[in-house]
């Protein structure tokens, strides 16, 4: 993954997120928006076959980085807590079927 930034101010950022699709962008921009400190988040992808997704975020003056940051780390946790979850139940129906 490579990131090209834009635009960047102390409340908004703009950038391009080479070879991601909606799946990242989409789970992103969502998770951005459960955050108080964020005024908007979206994302544009041209085509899927020829471009990369820009995503476009603006706050309520906190630096955007920061906010980008925080929500990465909670997107990770929640990833991480899937596939803990996901693993146990895997597990248990496997040997319920033993």
């Amino acid at each position: 993954m490579e990131i090209k930034i834009f635009k960047k101010t102390s409340r908004e950022i703009k950038l391009e997120i080479m070879g991601e699709t909606h799946t990242l962008l989409n789970a992103l921009k969502s998770t951005l928006l459960e955050d108080e400190r964020v005024r908007i988040a979206s994302y544009d992808i041209k085509h899927p076959d020829i471009s990369n997704p820009v995503l476009y975020v603006r706050t309520n003056g906190i630096d955007p980085v920061i906010v980008l940051k925080d929500a990465s780390a909670r997107l990770g946790k929640q990833c991480a807590e899937f596939k803990r979850k996901f693993k146990k139940k895997a597990e248990d129906a496997h040997q319920t079927r033993n």
